[in-house]
C-alpha cells in the first residue's frame, strides 16, 4: 500500500518553508519512510530559480527577493497563494523519471482546475498551467539524491499586481492569472487545497491518504532539527 502524508503548515514565511522541506529530505535520505505533500501560505516574496535573471525583477520595492536552489527563474508568492512542496522519493514512485514527475504535477493542478470549472492546459515547452497566453500555476522543482522538493503555487485569490514588479518566469509575452479573476469570485482555498490532495493521490498513484500533525513549523522557530 502506498502512503501520503499531507500537512497543511498556515502562513510561513520562505526561508522556514524551505527549511522545513531540507529536514524532510535529509531524513527520507537517512532512512525510508512515506512521501509528503506541504502546503503553505507565504507573506510577500519574490524568488529567483538557479538560473534565473537578476534582470527580470524590475521593482521588488519592499518586498525581499531571494535566490533559491529550484528550478526556473523568477517568480512570486503571497497571500491567497496555494503553494505546493512534495517531499518524494522518485526512486519507488516513478523509477528516477523527473520529466513524469513534472507532468504528473501538471495534471493534478489541471484536474484540480477542471473541479472548479476552469479549463487549462499545459503549454509546452513551458512549465506550468496556462489559459491561453495567461499562467495560473508556476512549477519549480529540485530534487537531490532522488528526492522532490520545491514544487508549484497556484494562483487562487492571489494579489496579481505583485506580478508586475517582476517578469514572471522570464517570459516577456506571458500574462498572469488566478482562479478568482478567471471565476469572477473569491474561492475558498481550503477547498482548492482538499481537491489538490485527492488529484495529487490519484495521479502518482497513492492509495492511502493521512493528514500529518508533527509541529513541523515548530523546528524553525525552535532551531531544533534543521539541517545546514
Amino acid at each position: 500500500m502506498a502512503t501520503l502524508l499531507y500537512q497543511n503548515l498556515g502562513f510561513l514565511d520562505y526561508v522556514s518553508g524551505l527549511a522545513v522541506q531540507e529536514q524532510l529530505v535529509a531524513r527520507k535520505q537517512q532512512e525510508p519512510s512515506p512521501d509528503i505533500l506541504l502546503f503553505v501560505e507565504h507573506p510577500h516574496v519574490y524568488t529567483l530559480g538557479r538560473a534565473g535573471k537578476d534582470s527580470n525583477v524590475l521593482a521588488p520595492q519592499e518586498v525581499p527577493v531571494i535566490r533559491t536552489s529550484r528550478g526556473g527563474d523568477v517568480t512570486y508568492h503571497g497571500p491567497g497563494q496555494l503553494v505546493v512542496y512534495p517531499i518524494i522519493d522518485l526512486r519507488s514512485k516513478l523509477r528516477k523519471d523527473v520529466h513524469r514527475y513534472v507532468r504528473n504535477l501538471e495534471l493534478s493542478v489541471i484536474r484540480t482546475l477542471n473541479d472548479f470549472g476552469l479549463t487549462a492546459t499545459r503549454r509546452p515547452p513551458y512549465t506550468g498551467i496556462w489559459i491561453g497566453d495567461k499562467k495560473l500555476s508556476a512549477i519549480g522543482i529540485a530534487v537531490r539524491r532522488c528526492i522532490t522538493f520545491h514544487g508549484l503555487a497556484l494562483n487562487v485569490n492571489t494579489d496579481l499586481t505583485y506580478f508586475e514588479r517582476i517578469i514572471p518566469c522570464g517570459l516577456t509575452w506571458a500574462d498572469v492569472t488566478s482562479m478568482q479573476k478567471e471565476l469572477g469570485a473569491e474561492q475558498n482555498l481550503a477547498k482548492v487545497r482538499e481537491r489538490f490532495v485527492l488529484n495529487f493521490a490519484e495521479a502518482f498513484g497513492y492509495d492511502d491518504l493521512k493528514e500529518y500533525f508533527e509541529n513541523m513549523a515548530g523546528w524553525v522557530s525552535s532551531g531544533m532539527g534543521l539541517t545546514t
